[in-house]
């Protein structure tokens, strides 16, 4: 009779985990820091992604070439894992250090090269040992399946894959440390979102979560002792006490993790002391860093505090007596401080703003305000005879910060009966308010970012004129130029014009540096005659301080008034405006209102390039271009090309591609050519990583659509995909009896596709459903699929790449590599350039087509040749 065998989790399947939860997590880290770098900017994101699956891909080809040489694999990957705790805070702290490597101004953007390449450093070492970790560590689970006890151990590795043949057992081994890499990478991406976000700093977070790699090389070390030669080496050292009894039975299994020696013991107690003093030192180290990267972002500003919020790091800068808020490096705004002694320039453009908006509306008794509250509008809001404001904040920390620095009137004005503070975020408080609201006054940063971009699109505004009454008033405002000159500016700011003009009926713009936008459905409500408004205002009564009825003839000049209105009303009605600058306005141009009677006469707008939309951010695009031409002259050049891309260049190089398959398909009828079957493989592991990251894309830009700022949910978001990706490529495990067999690999290919095009009719219908919940299940639905269908085609692809003569070392490093070198075009291309370009759909019809042409070129391979690589490989 046999004993009982005690089971536990393998060390293996306990270091995939680990590895996926620190790679998730640091990912996770690393992209909220730089975003604060780059000023949130999204096309950001589509960089860092690309740099850091990049890097992870290298270090992967890397490894697959090289782990041959590795003789004790455990021990590699304990100092990977030493390295990673030493590198992951260390990224961090480059990272809050980066602005001080470039010549930049205080509020400065990067530009898009220095973007890129400051990314690509800045990823480069962690990223390439967390690749090779991958491929090392897929090489000693390959390692334990093919032992002879390794099935006494295991009920799974009894299967044909498993125990039967050396490609089975490497598919099993990388399929295996892929899925369960998955399953740490979702689980990572929960825990950061729910707990570690609110609960430590990035720091502490990096060094808490890289100690569970060495905590599972200690496991590695204990329970899998034996040294290689080579990838295929016949000759293993057995463990320490590992032995077989006389009639041959296993007298211990090599799962089974025995009790801990008490060198073992003391050097796990030793990795958690140490970790947990980490923590503690690394609380002031936090708070250096922050001070340091102060000095970068704005020199002349004192760092008074800092605070963690879920949607990023609140910032309190003083100057003298004004005191600056930052949320994630973005100027939120600005007050003169507690002690009032002087009106500051940002209280009186507060004033201007408040006033001037109230005064568009004859009689308002209930307002709406987003945002801009704390800066002063608020409190001037309230001196108006007003019975309701709704004050709508997005960040309570933000505010609660603010707090013990604003004017005491303004503390005084938010416990008044009259204003409601509401937190969250404005648009999904617009799709949810009872209203209806006489005037709603939205008081937010330039659209720099798709967040804020998020507050300017067709969308929204169809969401405000549902809350209004029927003669409500709707007031933005962005930054200008005297008469639009510039090419950028005009582009930007008569995007917001036509697509006020698409809502509302009566829609005006006046000012110089910054242009006020007044919309409104009911006639004669909003207005630009100085004495209908001073006439409004002094009926009111109101004695503001830093505001007084002379400002109406100040801000309202006529011929300027009709000129702004001229070039924003005109700009955009032909094919080539968005390349052009604006034309100069006629010398006497007609009145606001004789400009709004001729309007139907003009050409209709170009749409494509001047309508601003949730799915088709183009706003949130030419502010980067604005950007880019004030900071960096000549360098948004770049940005004009992408401006020209059009869906149709995507077919050349698609129709090339397969004319270089037709051409290796004639070669491979002669002896041992078989270049067709290779470039069909090698190319739908590209693609699949191109499609489905350009997928994930779409989705993401889509669901920050409606949910706004993704930076508290991006954990959530990618552990969703991870979870995906790991039943994925456990199905294929489980269920594809020859994870070598091409037809299934060219499956998965039509099968993206297919999920292409319905996420492309889907991300429209998830985005405009009117209950969240429904919204967020469309949108789960998507990105869990999208994971299923990536893990489906990794099994498939190594199998593939075997069969094709790789070793199984090269081929888990090779589909790893690429796969994850075709997700990072994939960002850049749908990041940068489709998505805020073409809008979200594109992408998805890029990736469709794309994979459309995967399919095909492993079909057009010729089956003789593939029968030959079969017929080799048994030879």
């Amino acid at each position: 009779m046999t004993g009982t065998r005690r089971r536990t989790l393998p060390p293996q399947l306990i270091a995939a985990l680990a590895l996926g939860l620190v790679a998730q997590v640091g990912q996770v880290v690393l992209l909220r820091e730089l975003l604060m770098v780059y000023y949130g900017s999204e096309f950001s994101i589509g960089v860092i992604l690309a740099s850091w699956m990049a890097w992870v891909g290298i270090g992967s080809r890397l490894g697959g070439a090289h782990a041959w040489r590795v003789r004790r694999p455990a021990v590699f990957l304990g100092l990977s894992a030493a390295a990673v705790v030493v590198l992951l805070p260390a990224t961090i702290l480059v990272a809050r250090l980066l602005r001080g490597l470039f010549a930049v101004l205080p509020g400065e953007h990067l530009s898009l090269p220095a973007t890129v390449w400051s990314s690509v450093l800045v990823m480069a070492p962690v990223c390439l040992v967390l690749g090779a970790y991958f491929v090392v560590l897929s090489r000693l689970w390959r390692e334990e399946l093919r032992s002879g006890d390794a099935a006494a151990g295991d009920a799974e590795a009894g299967d044909a894959e498993a125990g039967g043949s050396e490609a089975g057992g490497a598919v099993a081994a990388a399929s295996r440390t892929y899925v369960f890499e998955g399953a740490g990478n979702a689980a990572g991406g929960v825990l950061f979102s729910l707990v570690l976000v609110h609960v430590l700093s990035s720091f502490q977070v990096a060094v808490l979560v890289g100690l569970m790699l060495p905590v599972a090389a200690v496991l590695l070390l204990r329970g899998t002792g034996r040294a290689t030669d080579g990838p295929e080496s016949g000759s293993h050292d057995r463990l320490a006490g590992e032995s077989e009894s006389a009639t041959g039975s296993v007298a211990r299994s090599r799962w089974a993790a025995p009790r801990p020696g008490l060198a073992r013991a003391w050097l796990l107690a030793g990795l958690l002391m140490g970790g947990l003093l980490a923590l503690l030192a690394l609380i002031p180290v936090d708070d250096l860093a922050y001070r340091l990267q102060w000095r970068a972002f704005a020199p002349d500003q004192e760092l008074v505090e800092t605070r963690q919020s879920k949607y990023g790091v609140i910032s309190v800068a003083r100057r003298g007596g004004q005191y600056s808020f930052f949320q994630s490096g973005h100027l939120a705004f600005a007050t003169g401080g507690a002690e009032e002694v002087d009106y500051e320039l940002e209280e009186s453009a507060a004033a201007v703003l408040a006033h001037f908006a109230m005064v568009q509306h004859r009689a308002p008794r209930r307002v709406l305000l987003i945002g801009g509250g704390m800066s002063g509008v608020l409190r001037e809001v309230a001196r108006h005879p007003v019975e309701s404001i709704d004050y709508v904040e997005l960040d309570r920390v933000l505010v609660e910060a603010a707090l013990d620095y604003v004017p005491r009137t303004t503390r005084e004005v938010l416990e008044s009966p009259r204003v409601q503070l509401v937190t969250m975020d404005g648009r999904r408080f617009v799709r949810s308010a009872p209203g209806p609201y006489d005037i709603v006054i939205v008081d937010v940063p330039d659209p720099a970012t798709a967040v804020l971009n998020r507050f300017y699109t067709l969308e929204f505004f169809q969401a405000v004129d549902r809350l209004l009454e029927p003669d409500g008033v709707l007031v933005t405002g962005i930054g200008a130029t005297a008469d639009l000159r510039s090419r950028p500016v005009a582009n930007r700011n008569a995007t917001l014009f036509h697509t006020l003009d698409r809502v509302f009926d009566h829609v005006v713009a006046v000012g110089d540096r910054f242009a006020y936008f007044f919309a409104s459905n009911g006639p004669g409500q909003v207005s630009v005659d100085p004495m209908l408004l001073r006439q409004r205002y002094a009926e009111r009564g109101i004695d503001a301080r830093g505001f007084s009825e002379g400002y109406f003839f100040t801000l309202i000049q006529d011929a300027p008034v009709r000129r702004l209105n001229w070039v924003l009303r005109h700009h955009g009605r032909a094919a080539d405006d968005h390349l052009s600058p604006p034309r100069s306005p006629p010398l006497f141009p007609g009145s606001v209102q004789e400009q709004a009677a001729e309007a139907d006469t003009l050409p209709p707008v170009v749409a494509s390039h001047f309508i601003n939309s949730d799915l088709r951010p183009v706003g949130y695009y030419y502010s980067l271009v604005l950007w880019h031409s004030l900071t960096r002259p000549g360098q948004d050049r770049l940005f004009d090309w992408f401006l020209n891309v059009r869906p149709a260049w995507l077919l050349p190089p698609v129709g090339l591609a397969l004319a270089l398959q037709l051409v290796l398909r004639s070669l491979a009828r002669r002896p041992r050519r078989r270049h067709d079957a290779a470039f069909g493989v090698r190319a739908a592991i590209l693609t699949t990583g191109f499609s489905i990251m350009a997928l994930q894309l779409a989705v993401l830009f889509s669901f920050q659509s409606v949910y706004g700022f993704v930076y508290e949910m991006v954990g959530l978001i990618l552990a969703l995909f991870m979870a995906g990706l790991a039943l994925g490529a456990w199905l294929t495990h489980k269920l594809v009896r020859d994870t070598s067999d091409r037809r299934a690999l060219a499956a998965v290919q039509l099968l993206v596709a297919l999920y292409a095009g319905a996420a492309a009719l889907g991300l429209p219908l998830a985005a405009g459903a009117g209950s969240d919940a429904v919204t967020f299940v469309l949108f789960s639905a998507l990105t869990f699929g999208g994971g299923v269908l990536n893990g489906a085609g990794f099994p498939l692809a190594v199998g593939c790449c075997i069969r094709l003569g790789s070793t199984a070392d090269r081929a888990t490093g090779t589909v790893y590599g690429n796969e994850l070198l075709g997700a990072c075009a994939g960002a850049l291309v749908a990041g940068v350039v489709v998505a805020p370009v073409l809008g979200v759909v594109a992408c998805c019809l890029m990736a469709g087509i794309l994979n459309v042409a995967a399919f095909a070129l492993i079909m057009l391979g010729r089956s003789s040749s593939w029968s030959a690589v079969t017929e080799e490989a048994v030879t």
